[in-house]
């Protein structure tokens, strides 16, 4: 669990409206999830989506964030063992999804990477998986393209250097051309995926960051379940307008977010919402007035 700042969360949106369906706290946070997949393969492997904040910020940084200490690497521990883990796929880059790719080095533990300034020891989590992300977020997260200061850090970045594979899906809309707030891609969703597993793909969800993606697979159930990043955090942001004042673009938030819901509604997909604490697990509906319900998959 994480305590976001509840303005923050919701951008432009007043707090009167908000607030009025979503909690907060003495310090104005709402809770959000770390919520990850663990997906295992017919020769017993291991893939991870997304890792969280991990066990690196400070003490004045947990608080703010009012962090506890349960991180990933304990979470699928539970499960399976650490080793099993092959590859690892991330949505993007931030601190809070990412930040749990690596871990303090233990006690006696050689790290596989030292903070050049602060000292830190840092050890990957799961050793030499494999890291994916689109090429666009890395190359934006290596030199810190964000509108905050402190969510691409050297400590979640640099040591995964030699064990990155990056990928380049297409873009929902062509490089330039400025798309109307209702005006779908020319391409379908399913032309711009990229299989980067035997039966997993991603794909470009931009605004939150510009590499932002969500990954899409079969579960043996046959359901298609797509984990959804930042474009819809919770089921509180299901609104057109419901941006974060983290997002790169607001506007390319608003465009992604209604060609992803008409998609998610078309495909019958099911969907995982990165930080939603209650119901992360939803289908899209239409809801006969242009826009979309999220009905909890029970």
């Amino acid at each position: 669990m994480l305590g976001l700042d509840g303005g923050s969360m919701f951008g432009l949106i007043p707090r009167v409206v908000w607030s009025k369906t979503v909690p907060t706290d003495s310090q104005g946070r709402i809770s959000v999830g770390h919520n990850c997949l663990l997906l295992e393969n017919s020769a017993g492997e291991h893939i991870l989506i997304e890792a969280g904040s991990g066990n690196k910020l400070d003490a004045k940084m947990r608080a703010i964030l009012s962090l506890g200490d349960r991180t990933v690497v304990e979470a699928v521990g539970e499960v399976a063992p650490i080793k099993s883990v092959t590859h690892v796929l991330v949505t993007h880059l931030h601190f809070d999804h990412a930040g749990g790719l690596t871990r303090l080095a233990c006690e006696g533990e050689e790290p596989d990477w030292i903070h050049p300034t602060t000292g830190l020891g840092v050890v990957r989590s799961f050793g030499d998986a494999e890291i994916i992300v689109q090429h666009r977020e890395w190359r934006d997260a290596v030199v810190n393209n964000s509108v905050m200061t402190r969510t691409y850090l050297l400590e979640n970045l640099d040591p995964l250097r030699a064990h990155l594979r990056t990928v380049d899906s297409p873009l929902p809309f062509p490089v330039g051309h400025q798309p109307g707030r209702d005006e779908p891609p020319a391409s379908t969703v399913h032309e711009r995926m990229t299989e980067v597993l035997p039966g997993i793909f991603v794909f470009l969800v931009p605004g939150h960051t510009w590499g932002q993606q969500a990954v899409l697979f079969t579960d043996d159930q046959g359901r298609t379940v797509v984990f959804t990043p930042d474009v819809m955090p919770t089921l509180n942001h299901l609104g057109a307008a419901y941006s974060l004042a983290y997002d790169v673009e607001p506007y390319t938030t608003m465009v992604s977010k209604r060609w992803f819901l008409a998609a998610a509604a078309e495909n019958d997909w099911l969907l995982v919402l990165d930080h939603e604490v209650k119901t992360p697990v939803v289908r899209v509906r239409p809801d006969g007035k242009g826009w979309y319900l999220l009905v909890p998959e029970v």
